[in-house]
């Protein structure tokens, strides 16, 4: 296969689109998901031929994100890290590197985002490895057997999550170029922009009708979708005017002159602290520049352009909300962002299809004209333009779960950390918006001081935006782990993660090595032990898999607070709020820091313990053995590792071959203690146990699970 750089422009133009996933001849389609991984997998190196040198893979075009060595290798260790979680593969290419680049891509409170704590690989070495990757990837195509239609629940699934996690990838990689000094760029002939620019057209209000959206994807849709899109949402919109352009370069400028930066009364609380942190004074793609004509320049993907005001000016949320309100002011008219349900009447009224798989798009999109936006008078949609394409539309909508949400087993993190009111939607995709991103069912969303390829159209409406989100905690799972920790005491069983930090700190007095500087909770869920532990030690770090755990400890961390409803009988719920000030936690919550993470795969940052809890864990780990074989390297001499589990050994959890107990060994029975002897009994004294320690999980008001842990106490020898 021709590299990237060999191939013409010509023929990287027309964009493979999001396979359809149905149909009756099975190897035609193998033959289709291939060719879209390899345009892929080419289309995303190709976009790092832009950058100029290799200084600009490790120098960070923006603080809050990583520098660009992590999205070279990101994508591909995504794969990697999928196909394992799916059972298409069966062993890692660099546990190191697939440790490294696994996490960390939006601005999350528990991302790492200091350069001190990582030794980043270097260009070649990431080169090799996306080789490798794509080899490996090639060849779960090529002979990995599977039925039509692919579905959400077929192991694969992840070969089509993978591929559209790195289209998504191409976009936001393309930003952070966008953003890199110039010297780190350069123009390349696969990512031409347009050169087609003119006075911005004068912008008028069209007329939307009135009606009903009905929102949502079935899982019998035959295209790959994101867990935010299934589900049902259906509401009544009212009649509304929207701008029959998006705001180009040219309107922005009237809010630029007029000073509205510095004025706070179009900016509300958090724009205007946005504002203020950034010292902005214009949008940060804008370039002032004296020696051009209107004095303003337009930095695209490798260049600066003079500014061609007829292109849609390009902003965060906060900035795009703040003009809405400088030209209400202006106008007279109540003009704000449209809400996701308002794009979508927008859509349906001019009769909006998704991309044709055999023609150009109708739209700035799907790479399929320029790598650059161009006028916003160019694409016609009805009596609108750009309805789709040009650059994504910010909504005045945070994400939000649509009824019947569901997270996929093997991604439990794409959507729901973003259900925190911080994150915006946008809409209608941008000139680089390809597969998935392209549909109108998509729904992304962004914080909304970020930068995206994104700008906005107004509405004109009376009408406030209510914003469908939740301030419960519906996930089953979720909801039932945060009351397992924080809830109500049941049937005189003490609170099971509380009792396990208990335990663990008067091991420590009496067995320890008397420091008590540094604690790991491994299996933090929700994060009662990490806090309960908090009261000894001075720093206690809570490690979890799932996003979803970790985002309640967040939360209660933040906040104090989390509620969450949980099933009493059939359709009823009841609702529940927990405080960590009434746990008498809320001291302890400034020296716990919460991450997301692989126990079987942690990174090297994570050593130096004293402490090491790891409670209900080894039985619900892929490679307990690797994980057991590891750990007394995460402990300083002398330290700690508080084990405890029901040794409920499940084949949809670990492999038969991975138990480290539970079954007949040369004819006798081979406990998991027995396997614990065996594999720790080289760096570690069994100081403690075996002891039980009841624990109790409500499934509803009337049926309760009540379990055995059995408890051992390890030292590190010294």
């Amino acid at each position: 296969m021709n590299s990237p750089s060999e191939r013409s422009a010509a023929e990287l133009a027309r964009f493979p689109r999001t396979p359809c996933l149905a149909g009756s001849d099975g190897e035609a389609k193998r033959a289709e998901l291939l060719r879209y991984f390899h345009a892929t997998f080419d289309r995303y190196e190709s976009l790092f031929e832009v950058l100029s040198c290799d200084e600009a893979y490790y120098t960070k075009p923006i603080s809050l994100r990583h520098p660009l060595i992590f999205y070279f290798g990101h994508t591909a260790t995504f794969f990697i890290n999928k196909f394992l979680l799916a059972g298409l593969i069966d062993q890692r290419i660099d546990p190191r590197l697939e440790s490294m680049f696994a996490i960390g891509v939006d601005e999350m409170s528990w991302d790492d985002l200091d350069d001190a704590r990582y030794d980043w690989p270097t260009v070649d070495e990431v080169r090799a490895y996306r080789r490798q990757a794509r080899q490996v990837i090639d060849g779960v195509i090529r002979h990995t057997p599977f039925a039509l239609p692919i579905g959400w629940n077929d192991p694969f699934w992840a070969v089509l999550m993978g591929i559209e996690h790195e289209r998504i990838h191409l976009e936001t990689s393309s930003v952070l170029m966008r953003q890199h000094a110039l010297r780190y760029v350069k123009p390349h002939p696969a990512w031409a922009p347009c050169r087609a620019s003119g006075p911005a057209p004068v912008n008028a209000l069209v007329d939307i009708p009135g009606g009903r959206v009905v929102l949502g994807r079935a899982l019998s849709d035959p295209f790959y979708g994101w867990d935010n899109e299934y589900g049902q949402h259906q509401a009544e919109v009212a009649a509304f005017q929207a701008s029959r352009h998006l705001v180009s370069n040219g309107e922005f400028r009237e809010f630029v002159a007029a000073g509205a930066y510095a004025d706070d009364r179009y900016w509300d609380e958090e724009g205007a602290a946005w504002k203020r942190f950034a010292q902005a004074a214009h949008p940060t793609f804008w370039v002032a520049d004296a020696s051009v004509p209107g004095g303003w320049k337009l930095r695209l993907l490798a260049e600066e352009v003079p500014m061609p005001w007829d292109w849609p000016v390009e902003t965060n949320c906060l900035e795009a909300r703040a003009f809405c309100r400088w030209k209400s002011e202006q106008s007279g008219q109540p003009l704000r962002l449209p809400s996701e349900d308002e794009w979508h009447r927008i859509h349906d009224h001019v009769q909006l299809t998704d991309v044709p798989p055999d023609a150009p798009a109708t739209a700035n999109l799907h790479l399929d004209h320029w790598a650059s936006s161009c006028p916003v008078n160019r694409f016609a949609h009805g009596e609108l333009f750009d309805v789709v394409g040009n650059v994504w539309q910010w909504c005045e909508t945070p994400t939000y779960p649509f009824d019947g949400f569901a997270v996929h087993p093997i991604y439990d993190d794409f959507t729901s950390p973003t259900f925190d009111e911080r994150h915006n939607i946008i809409k209608g995709g941008s000139w680089i918006a390809t597969g998935n991103e392209s549909r109108a069912a998509s729904r992304y969303a962004f914080r909304r001081h970020f930068f995206q390829h994104a700008g906005f159209r107004y509405v004109a409406t009376e009408m406030p935006v209510t914003n469908p989100v939740s301030a419960y905690e519906t996930d089953a799972m979720v909801s039932q782990y945060a009351e397992f920790h924080y809830g109500d005491s049941a049937f005189g069983v003490p609170n099971f993660p509380r009792a396990m930090a208990e335990l663990a700190i008067a091991a420590h007095r009496r067995h320890g090595n008397g420091a008590q500087a540094r604690a790991l909770d491994l299996g933090c869920a929700t994060g009662r032990a990490s806090f309960e532990l908090a009261r000894v030690f001075e720093q206690v770090v809570g490690i979890d898999f799932s996003a979803r755990f970790i985002q309640v400890a967040i939360r209660l961390q933040e906040t104090g607070t989390v509620r969450y409803t949980l099933p009493d009988e059939g359709e009823l719920v009841s609702y529940h709020e927990r405080r960590l000030d009434r746990l008498g936690l809320a001291e302890t919550a400034g020296r716990v820091a919460f991450w997301q993470g692989d126990a079987c795969n942690l990174k090297d940052i994570f050593g130096g313990f004293d402490l090491i809890l790891a409670a209900n864990l080894i039985d619900r780990l892929y490679a307990p053995r690797r994980f057991l074989d590891s750990v007394a390297a995460r402990l300083n001499p002398g330290g700690l590792l508080v084990l405890a589990s029901p040794y409920t050994w499940l084949e949809e959890y670990t492999k038969r071959d991975e138990w480290i107990g539970g079954y007949k060994k040369d004819g006798e029975s081979y406990t998991t203690l027995d396997g614990l002897k065996d594999i720790l009994g080289a760096s570690f004294t069994l100081v403690e146990g075996p002891q039980a320690v009841p624990f109790v999980i409500r499934e509803t008001r009337r049926k309760h699970q009540h379990t055995l842990s059995e408890v051992t106490v390890w030292k590190r020898k010294s």
